[in-house]
C-alpha cells in the first residue's frame, strides 16, 4: 500500500465552561535562598530548547514535481524538464519572512532523486539541466537568501531515491551518506536536516524499473546517520526517525493533539501516539506540525483557488504552535521559480494581524503574585519580564499553586499565553485559566499541558480585574516563564485570484454514463466535500466509472481527488486503469498504474498519457484500497486537463 512519507518512518523506526474556582491556597512562606528546582522527567538538549523558540518556519517544496505536475516523482524524468523561467529565492524568503517565518527548509532532494545542488555524486541533478547553463545551485541561493534577510536555514533530503540504480543495496546508503556531508559542509550553519519517511516501493532505479523493499532502520542505520549531521551540524536538529530531535505529529494536516506532550515512550510509535504524545515518556521527542498551504506539496496550477486563507492560517497557528509544536508551513514555488502572488498576499496578510496580535503584552505592568513562592530569583514577576531563562517557581511540596495577575483597569484580551521552562520538563499536568468578571471568578479554559507554549483562544475579548493560572494536577513544582495576554487582530481578507491561463478542462456539462455505484455525479460537481462513496473493491470487481465531455477534445490527461479528510471506515483507491474513446463503443488504453502516497497527503493526483489524444469519452478503473483495512471507497473528483506532463 502506499505509505505516509512520515507514517513509514514513524512505524518502522525502531474554550471551556464557565465554572466556579478553586479556592485559592494559603500563601507559603518564601525561601529566601532557595536553589532551582530539580529536573523532572525528560528534558530537552540545548539544540532541542533552542528549537522550541523558533515557533513557525517556511518548508519549500520545489523541484522536479513542479514541472512534472506529481507528487511523487517516479525518478526517471530528465535533468532538462527542471528550467524555472525566473527563480527568485529573495522573493520566496521575503514572503516567508512576512509571514513571521523564523527559517525556511529546502528539499535538496525529493524521492525522484534529482538533486538541487552542484553535485559530483549523481548526473541526475541541476548540474544537467538549462538553469544558468547547468551552473545554478538552488540549495546555496536559498541559503544565501535566508542569511541575508535574517532566516535560519535547513535542508531536507529524502532518504528513498526512485532514480539511484543501488538503492535498497548498502551502496545507496554510502551514497546517501556522501549526500548529507555535502550538504552538511558546503550550505553554512543549519537549523534542521529533515529526513523523509517514504523509504521503498516502485522507481526507477537506473532503468530496472521496479519494486524494492527495505527495512528502514536497518538499511539506514539511523543512529548513525543522526549522528553524522549532529557531528558536521552540531545545532541541527533531525527529524523523525527513533533517536532524532524532533518527530512527525502524525498527520499532514497541520493539526496537533491536544494535548500534545513533548515526551515519547522509547520505541517506534504509531501515528495516533505521534500526535498526542505520551505523558511522562522516557524520551524528548517533541513534534513539528507541518502542512502545506496548498492542498499539494508541490506547485500546480488547478490549486491556485484551493489556497489556504489568512484565516485558515491563525488556526493553524493555534492548532500547532498554540499547542507546543512547532509549525513547517510549506510554500511551494511554481515553474518560474516564484510563489504565486495570490500566495504571497495571503503570507502578508497573516503575518501582519499575527505582528498586531502579539505586539504588545497586555500584561505588561500587571502586579502578579502568587499562593507560594521558592524564592527571589522565583517571584511572580518573572512570568511579565519576556525573558525564556527566567520563571516563577514554589517551594517543592507545592504542586497546585496559584499565579494571579492584578490588570490595569480597561486591560482587554481574547488570548492568553502560558509556557513552561523546559530545561526542568514538563511539569504541569493540567491547568485552569480563570477571569474575575463583575466580583466573581469564572473559569475561562481548562488545559492538559503547557510544555512549550499554550494560547487559549477566547470567544471574545473581556476585560478582568484579575487573571489567574490555576495548577490543578502536578507531579513536581512548576516552573512558569510567561504569562501573557493579547487583543488578537483580524487579518485582511485577501480576494481570490484572477484565473490564471490553464489547460485544465471544465467539468461543466461532463455527466456519467456508467458506474459501479451510484453519486459518481459527485465527482464532477468540483466540491472536495461531497463524495462519490461505495464498498472497497475486491478481486475481479474493481470500482469504475465511466465519463462523456460532452465533446471531443484534446486530453493530456486525468486527475482525481482524494477527500480531504478521511473517516475512519474510508479510503481513497491506491492505482488506476484509464481508457479514452470517441465514440463510446472503441476505447483505447491509456495506462494504469499508482497514486503516490494517496492515502496521507490527500493531494490531487495528475496523471498524464503518453501523449495527448482526442477522446470525448474517459473510463477509469479502481481495482484495490489505498488503505487494505477501510470498507469504504471515497473519491473527492475527476476532472481532466489538455496539456502534456513531462515523461
Amino acid at each position: 500500500m502506499d505509505l505516509s512519507r512520515r507514517r513509514f518512518l514513524s512505524r518502522s523506526a525502531a474554550a471551556g465552561a464557565v465554572a466556579p474556582t478553586l479556592a485559592a491556597a494559603p500563601a507559603l512562606a518564601a525561601t529566601p535562598a532557595a536553589t532551582a528546582p530539580t529536573p523532572w522527567g525528560a528534558t530537552p538538549s540545548p539544540r532541542q530548547w533552542k528549537w522550541h523558540q523558533r515557533g513557525m518556519y517556511a518548508f519549500v517544496h520545489f523541484s522536479m514535481n513542479t514541472f512534472t505536475g506529481k507528487e511523487w516523482g517516479y525518478g526517471d524524468e530528465k535533468p532538462e524538464w527542471f528550467n524555472p523561467t525566473d527563480f527568485s529565492a529573495d522573493q520566496i524568503v521575503l514572503a516567508a519572512k512576512s509571514a513571521g517565518m523564523t527559517g525556511v527548509i529546502l528539499t535538496a532532494k525529493h524521492h525522484d532523486g534529482f538533486c538541487l545542488w552542484q553535485t559530483q555524486l549523481t548526473e541526475h541533478s541541476i548540474r544537467n539541466s538549462p538553469y544558468k547553463g547547468g551552473k545554478g545551485d538552488i540549495v546555496a541561493e536559498m541559503g544565501e537568501a535566508a542569511r541575508r534577510h535574517g532566516l535560519s536555514y535547513g535542508l531536507y533530503l529524502s532518504p528513498w531515491d526512485r532514480n539511484h540504480p543501488e538503492y535498497g543495496r548498502p551502496a545507496y546508503v554510502d551514497y546517501y551518506r556522501a549526500q548529507l556531508t555535502e550538504l552538511c559542509t558546503r550550505y553554512g550553519k543549519l537549523f534542521e536536516v529533515w529526513f523523509d519517511g517514504a523509504n521503498g516501493g516502485d522507481g526507477y532505479y537506473g532503468g530496472a524499473r521496479e519494486t524494492r523493499h527495505i527495512d528502514a532502520p536497518r538499511y539506514y542505520n539511523w543512529p548513525s546517520i543522526i549522528a553524522l549531521v549532529h557531528q558536521l551540524q552540531p545545532d541541527a536538529c533531525t527529524f523523525d526517525p527513533l533517536g532524532a530531535d524532533i518527530r512527525w505529529v502524525g498527520n499532514e494536516d497541520g493539526v496537533a493533539g491536544d494535548p500534545c506532550w513533548p515526551t515519547m515512550p522509547n520505541k517506534p510509535y504509531e501515528q495516533d501516539v505521534g500526535n498526542s504524545g505520551l505523558r511522562g515518556g522516557e524520551i524528548w521527542w517533541p513534534a513539528e506540525t507541518d502542512v502545506s498551504i496548498r492542498p499539494g506539496w508541490f506547485y500546480h496550477p488547478d490549486e491556485d483557488t484551493k489556497v489556504k486563507s489568512p484565516e485558515r492560517l491563525v488556526r493553524l497557528f493555534d492548532e500547532s504552535v498554540g499547542r507546543g509544536t512547532n509549525l513547517n508551513l510549506n510554500l511551494p514555488p511554481d515553474q518560474r521559480g516564484r510563489l504565486a502572488d495570490h500566495d504571497v498576499a495571503v503570507l502578508a496578510s497573516f503575518g501582519d494581524a499575527m505582528r498586531a496580535t502579539f505586539a504588545r503584552d497586555l500584561a505588561k505592568g500587571a502586579v502578579a503574585h502568587a499562593s507560594a513562592v521558592r524564592g527571589p530569583r522565583f517571584a511572580p514577576a518573572a512570568v511579565l519580564d519576556g525573558r525564556a531563562e527566567t520563571y516563577w517557581s514554589t517551594p517543592d511540596a507545592v504542586h497546585t499553586p496559584t499565579l494571579t495577575l492584578d490588570l490595569a483597569p480597561g486591560t482587554r484580551f481574547d488570548l492568553v499565553r502560558v509556557a513552561e521552562y523546559l530545561p526542568l520538563g514538563v511539569r504541569v499536568t493540567r491547568f485552569a485559566i480563570e477571569a474575575e468578571i463583575g466580583g466573581q471568578w469564572q473559569r475561562l479554559a481548562e488545559k492538559e499541558c503547557i510544555g512549550a507554549q499554550r494560547v487559549v483562544r477566547l470567544p471574545a475579548p473581556i476585560a478582568p480585574r484579575r487573571v489567574r493560572l490555576v495548577i490543578l494536577d502536578a507531579p513536581a513544582c512548576p516552573a512558569i516563564r510567561e504569562f501573557a495576554l493579547f487583543k488578537s487582530e483580524a487579518p485582511v481578507p485577501v480576494a481570490a485570484p484572477a484565473p490564471r491561463g490553464s489547460d485544465v478542462l471544465s467539468t461543466l456539462g461532463w455527466r456519467v454514463v456508467d458506474a459501479s455505484a451510484p453519486g459518481a455525479q459527485a465527482l464532477l460537481d468540483g466540491e472536495v466535500e461531497t463524495l462519490w462513496t461505495q464498498p472497497v473493491p475486491t478481486a475481479g470487481h474493481p470500482a469504475t466509472v465511466t465519463l462523456d465531455i460532452g465533446r471531443a477534445v484534446t486530453l493530456g490527461g486525468f486527475s482525481l481527488t482524494p477527500p480531504r479528510h478521511l473517516a475512519p471506515d474510508a479510503t481513497p483507491p491506491r492505482g488506476y486503469r484509464v481508457e479514452t474513446s470517441l465514440d463510446g463503443q472503441a476505447w483505447q488504453a491509456q495506462g494504469e498504474g499508482e497514486f503516490s502516497n494517496i492515502a496521507y497527503a490527500l493531494a490531487t493526483q495528475r496523471i498524464g498519457f503518453a501523449a495527448p489524444v482526442q477522446a470525448r469519452y474517459l473510463r477509469l478503473a479502481f481495482a484495490q484500497p489505498a488503505l487494505p483495512d477501510r470498507a469504504v471507497l471515497a473519491i473527492a473528483g475527476v476532472g481532466g486537463f489538455s496539456g502534456a506532463l513531462p515523461r
